[in-house]
């Protein structure tokens, strides 16, 4: 049988899907300005097939308060070329080095490093193009491409991803006396003949939270959390929510971004490459840090499960106009890709 909420989801997703897709197309059809190689390499990126779910992000928040689809598809697109953007550069050579993205092969496997490098680049200039001449009124839009901007920017996602890819024993030893030494317990061998891997052992922090889990945790709020919780701020901008409702729509955002986080974590710890459309496990192969690898499976799972409840919660007053913003938090522990 299937969850009265997942069911919901799946309804608002079928049609809301379709509607970004078109417009997503519709935006890439550049014609001849755009040279062809660099057209066929940011289509190829972004109209993969995906999930969406920070532009429907976008397009549920304002309805919630009260907007339609259409008002918000402008900045809707806008999030999904910013997450596309930092999807091709991720996968790099000189950053993650990921071979397959959205079950196809990544941008510069595709084509070439340095085609790819640009149809990031051509992704993140239309992004803020797209807000600022189709979001109305002028000053609502130059308020979203403020906040866009900040979650794109050096203290959200480009500075979370370069702590990311520098998250090694050196920049751990950095963050106190214990982090390197807890590091050098938590290795491999950490990890079971079965995949799972052991639970932190981090005895005596103060508040129960490690070094290695507050660097965790800043690198996700920023690198992953941040576009979460600016989609569903953006919708709530488009509607012009006021002030309590926006302070609701921010702690749903960031509850839902950082155990999007953790389940994407859990995918890569115990995922199906077929299913996930990406590799897994090279996260653990690596040795990089991840909540699994930190907490254990079953205490990531558990916590997860708390931010989505409080994510709900937030959401509460709302009550129906809410339902699909609480299906899709929930489904954030459901999916399997």
């Amino acid at each position: 049988m299937v969850h009265t909420g997942t069911s919901i989801l799946q309804q608002y997703a079928a049609v809301a899907r379709e509607e970004i897709e078109a417009a997503l197309d519709a935006l890439t059809a550049f014609g001849p300005g755009c040279p062809d190689p660099l057209t066929a390499a940011i289509r190829h990126s972004l109209l993969a097939p995906c999930k969406r779910l920070r532009p429907l992000l976008v397009l549920m928040s304002a309805e919630a308060c009260g907007c339609t689809r259409e008002a918000a598809m402008p900045a809707a697109c806008a999030v999904e070329l910013v997450h596309t953007y930092s999807l091709i550069h991720d996968d790099l050579p000189a950053m993650d080095d990921d071979d397959v993205r959205r079950g196809r092969a990544t941008c510069h496997v595709a084509f070439d490093e340095a085609t790819a490098i640009l149809a990031g680049d051509a992704l993140l200039a239309l992004a803020f193009e797209v807000l600022a001449t189709r979001v109305e009124p002028p000053s609502v839009a130059a308020t979203c491409c403020g906040e866009l901007a900040r979650a794109a920017g050096p203290t959200a996602l480009v500075g979370g991803q370069m702590d990311d890819l520098y998250s090694n024993r050196a920049q751990l030893a950095s963050c106190g006396p214990d982090a390197s030494t807890q590091d050098d317990e938590m290795g491999e061998s950490d990890w079971s003949s079965d995949g799972k891997p052991g639970v932190d052992r981090d005895p005596g922090v103060e508040g129960g939270v490690s070094a290695r889990q507050q660097l965790l945790q800043s690198i996700h709020t920023r690198k992953t959390g941040a576009l979460f919780h600016t989609s569903v701020r953006l919708g709530g901008l488009i509607a012009q929510a006021d002030d309590e409702l926006l302070t609701r729509l921010d702690t749903y955002g960031q509850k839902v971004g950082f155990a999007f986080q953790i389940a994407d974590d859990l995918l890569d710890a115990r995922g199906d490459a077929e299913i996930v459309g990406k590799a897994v496990s090279k996260d653990i192969d690596r040795g990089k840090l991840t909540f699994p690898g930190i907490w254990g499976i079953d205490e990531s799972v558990r916590r997860a499960e708390e931010l989505v409840s409080a994510a709900c919660a937030a959401l509460a007053p709302l009550g129906q106009r809410a339902e699909c913003l609480d299906a899709l938090a929930r489904y954030t522990m459901e999916r399997n890709h």
